[in-house]
């Protein structure tokens, strides 16, 4: 009888992990809140490394990553350099930031945090995994303060995989920052804040926006914001919602809503604002539904800290609200306080957000409007081709031929167990989220249907997790450039399988890939 070693020979324990360079400082996002983290930090001669991913790689905006990009990005997004250059332009500070000693990094993504904790000791210390253009690597960190701002929340209807179908925030960082957003008519769906301020930003930079339209009897924004907004001549429908849309080879040609038509060009997603925490949760910060800050965002402490030691969050990341939206020196204040607690200083107070919305409601509202009222087989998932009936029923993918089976019979709670239904099971059961989006089209909209379904609120249902890589990375990017001999000896099979009943440290060398890399004839076989 074989019996297991006291060490298991394939841990990472104990080898070395090739790291390329450090910081006392990493700050990730190049928004108010990081670059006043930044600027706070390496005033104090603190050696300080910011990274944004923007500009995003034109094929990876392609798959909606980070944001719901929607194929409106004009040629120009493809030349990098110009970008960049249009970046800093936009944001003068970056510049300043640079010539105060910071390690400016744009086109650089920051895809995975790492952080010894309970069940993660054997590292060095904080590692954060970078890529950009000439590939990925493992940097460490002294502390680090995520700003990576938000994110807009999808919305399922006939037609919203067509090109023109935006989110609102990312059709505003096309126009902004990017000077790349090929609209010129639009429909912005939602009376959010975040909405209202996109509608009004594209329409001073020149884009026909046709009409606000709110599913809602009421706004959701300030009263003031609304007159400025109607202030414009932009019309504010409440009662309406999308029924579909109309399109030729170039995308979008108008909106049906339940009771009109409306020509554009492009739709804009205004529905939601999420705080984007994939970063955050991956690397294991604890994380809460808290409908003041949009969904669900970090637990935090003074001065912003997190549950992972020396991970702070600021700005959108941290919590999306109204006011913090509409005045960004709320979070740079955000950002400033977390570079002071960085460096031992008294946390500074910041702006709270006020009593919460009925963020509940309103997102359910639309969920039901939208997807459930108009069309229920329209997939709510488009990297997988998951319907809200899917989801509902928890049919498995289609491509297995499976069938509903009995799951169409029984309820969510008989087919998954006790407590509220759970995202990560559902995607598990239906793949609902495991595209290459990583759920940021539908992760709020499986929540919400999940929520109706089971007549629970948003709160109750749990986040869907995250993982790392957090952008979508090639193996070829993610393995490392040197490895330790001590790892690439114990590497797991891969071409084929280990007996069954074998413990995997006495499967015999031929079966494992660093055997079959050792042959010189491996390529032929």
């Amino acid at each position: 009888m074989t019996s297991s070693p006291a060490t298991d020979p394939r841990s990472v324990a104990g080898k070395t992990l090739e790291l390329s360079g450090g910081c006392d400082l990493l700050v990730v996002g190049a928004g108010p809140a990081g670059i006043a983290a930044a600027r706070a930090a390496v005033e104090t001669g603190a050696g300080v490394t910011l990274v944004d991913e923007n500009p995003v790689p034109f094929d990876e905006m392609g798959e909606h990553v980070p944001q719901l990009w929607g194929g409106r990005m004009g040629a120009e997004i493809r030349n990098r350099t110009a970008m960049m250059e249009r970046m800093l332009e936009v944001r003068p500070d970056l510049a300043d930031l640079f010539d105060l000693g910071v390690d400016l990094r744009l086109g650089t993504a920051c895809w995975g945090l790492f952080v010894n904790r309970a069940n993660l000791g054997w590292m060095p210390g904080p590692v954060a995994g970078l890529r950009d253009a000439g590939g990925s690597s493992l940097v460490g960190f002294g502390a680090a303060v995520i700003a990576t701002g938000r994110r807009d929340m999808g919305l399922a209807f006939p037609g919203w995989d067509l090109p023109g179908v935006i989110g609102a925030g990312a059709a505003q960082m096309l126009a902004g920052l990017n000077g790349a957003l090929e609209t010129r008519r639009a429909v912005v769906l939602g009376t959010t804040t975040e909405a209202l301020l996109a509608a009004r930003d594209l329409a001073a930079a020149g884009v026909d926006i046709a009409a606000i339209v709110e599913q809602a009897g009421a706004p959701q924004a300030d009263a003031a914001l609304v007159a400025e907004v109607e202030g414009q001549g932009i019309p504010v429908l409440f009662g309406e919602a999308p029924r579909g849309v109309t399109g030729d080879a170039d995308g979008v040609t108008g909106l049906q809503l339940k009771g009109r038509a409306i020509a554009c060009d492009s739709v804009l997603l205004g529905m939601g604002a999420v705080p984007m925490i994939d970063l955050l949760q991956a690397g294991g910060a604890r994380t809460v539904f808290d409908a003041a800050r949009g969904g669900f965002a970090p637990v935090l402490g003074p001065g912003g800290a997190t549950s992972l030691p020396g991970v702070y969050a600021a700005g959108d990341c941290a919590g999306v609200w109204g006011a913090k939206s509409a005045d960004p020196g709320i979070a740079a204040a955000e950002g400033a306080a977390a570079a002071r607690a960085v460096l031992g200083q008294a946390a500074a107070a910041v702006a709270q957000p006020p009593e919460a919305p009925d963020l509940d409601g309103y997102r359910k509202g639309w969920v039901r409007a939208a997807v459930i009222e108009a069309l229920e087989e329209m997939p709510v998932c488009l990297c997988e081709e998951v319907t809200a009936r899917d989801i509902l029923d928890v049919r498995p993918p289609r491509y297995l031929k499976a069938g509903a089976g009995r799951n169409a019979e029984l309820s969510l709670s008989d087919i998954l167990g006790d407590g509220p239904p759970d995202p990560d099971q559902i995607k598990r059961l239906t793949r609902a989220g495991m595209g290459p989006c990583q759920g940021r089209r539908c992760r709020e909209q499986i929540q919400a249907l999940l929520a109706l379904r089971e007549d629970l609120t948003l709160g109750a249902i749990p986040l869907a997790g995250y993982r790392s890589p957090v952008r979508p990375m090639t193996l070829a990017e993610i393995a490392p450039q040197r490895e330790d001999p001590a790892i690439a000896e114990q590497w797991d099979s891969w071409f084929g399988m280990p007996r069954q009943w074998v413990p995997f440290w006495d499967v015999e060398p031929k079966y494992t890939v660093a055997s079959l890399a050792n042959r010189k004839d491996h390529v032929s076989e």
